[in-house]
């Protein structure tokens, strides 16, 4: 054995725990499994004789006693977005309040080979949940021809569920601002064609012209960055629109860069709204009127169903996470 060996210390086991709390080892088990037939005076004995001795609990035996490990999986894709970011921090806040942990696999939503390796990665970690950030259909559609095995939640989907935010309602809600404010002109510059969440905001944007009667249609295809909403401004304006939905913040930054630019003032020339609600956006030039998403209250959601604790959210209707429009100074009534 080498010196380094010796001085290593020897890792707190159970049969520590057990000896300073006084029971027997079962005890522990019981107690590291939560077992329910254990005395509350004893429980906290032996919780305080863990704590005393830094004694951790490996995740593989619990899984051997309990068959839970309690961890939930996270499969991402584009996670560089700010709200698949977003989501992901949210999941890993309610997991841990919820006394869970979250392991993250990321994947390419266009590859279907990288998608199952990333679920298997997971499964091979014994989660015991699955939580899937789908932004793109074809992510879905991999999801639709594998069998887990494990209960699952998946966010950004097609549908409004209990685990989505209302895509389309956010984006009548941008629009009906622009419309509120007297604007007939209004146009869109979209997200990706490829994004669920693209789709639905470009769904909204239509259903609110149509719902308001307003004839002029203008969409400009951006790609969710700023640099996309900047070379999106030359189309923007030489349209005659007097009021733009973008479908991030970041391209709205663009956007109202590239615009006053070439000497369009916003919001007196051209009002903007955005999507997403980012950190940055009331610290934009104009502060940027957009719209929020409860990325909390959906990872909240998420986890209750994954964990034992949303059986009302897994077996009745639920209204999807309403957004909620942020008004600030970049829309103005048109000249």
């Amino acid at each position: 054995m080498s010196e380094n060996a010796e001085a290593r210390p020897r890792a707190v086991g159970v049969r520590d725990v057990a000896a300073l709390a006084g029971v027997s080892r079962q005890t522990v088990s019981r107690v590291l499994n939560e077992h329910p037939d254990v005395a509350p005076e004893t429980r906290d004995r032996v919780v305080a004789a863990m704590d005393e001795l830094g004694y951790r609990m490996n995740n593989a035996a619990r899984a051997l006693g309990t068959r839970r490990t309690r961890t939930i999986g996270v499969l991402a894709s584009d996670a560089l977005q700010y709200g698949p970011s977003r989501s992901i921090a949210a999941i890993e806040a309610s997991a841990r309040e919820a006394g869970y942990w979250v392991s993250t696999a990321y994947a390419d939503s266009g590859d279907a080979d990288s998608v199952r390796a990333a679920i298997e990665h997971l499964r091979a970690q014994a989660v015991d949940g699955l939580v899937v950030f789908a932004p793109h259909a074809r992510t879905l559609d991999v999801l639709k021809d594998l069998d887990t095995g494990i209960p699952t939640v998946a966010l950004h989907t097609a549908d409004c569920s209990a685990h989505s935010v209302d895509q389309v309602a956010g984006a009548r809600l941008a629009v009906a601002a622009l419309a509120d404010a007297g604007h007939r002109r209004i146009a869109h510059l979209a997200g990706p064609a490829d994004w669920l969440e693209a789709e639905a905001r470009a769904s909204g944007y239509e259903a609110e012209l149509a719902a308001r009667g307003l004839g002029f249609r203008m969409t400009v295809c951006g790609d969710w960055t700023a640099r996309s909403g900047y070379e999106a401004a030359a189309e923007v304006r030489a349209s005659g629109a007097t009021a733009v939905f973008a479908g991030n913040d970041q391209m709205a930054l663009g956007l109202i860069t590239g615009l006053r630019e070439s000497g369009v003032d916003v919001p007196a020339d051209v009002s903007v709204v955005g999507f997403d609600d980012t950190p940055d956006a009331e610290y934009f030039w104009p502060p940027l009127t957009t719209v929020r998403q409860d990325f909390d209250e959906l990872a909240r959601r998420a986890v209750a169903a994954l964990v034992g604790e949303g059986e009302a959210i897994a077996s009745a209707p639920v209204a999807p996470v309403a957004p909620v429009l942020i008004t600030r100074a970049s829309v103005a009534s048109p000249r």
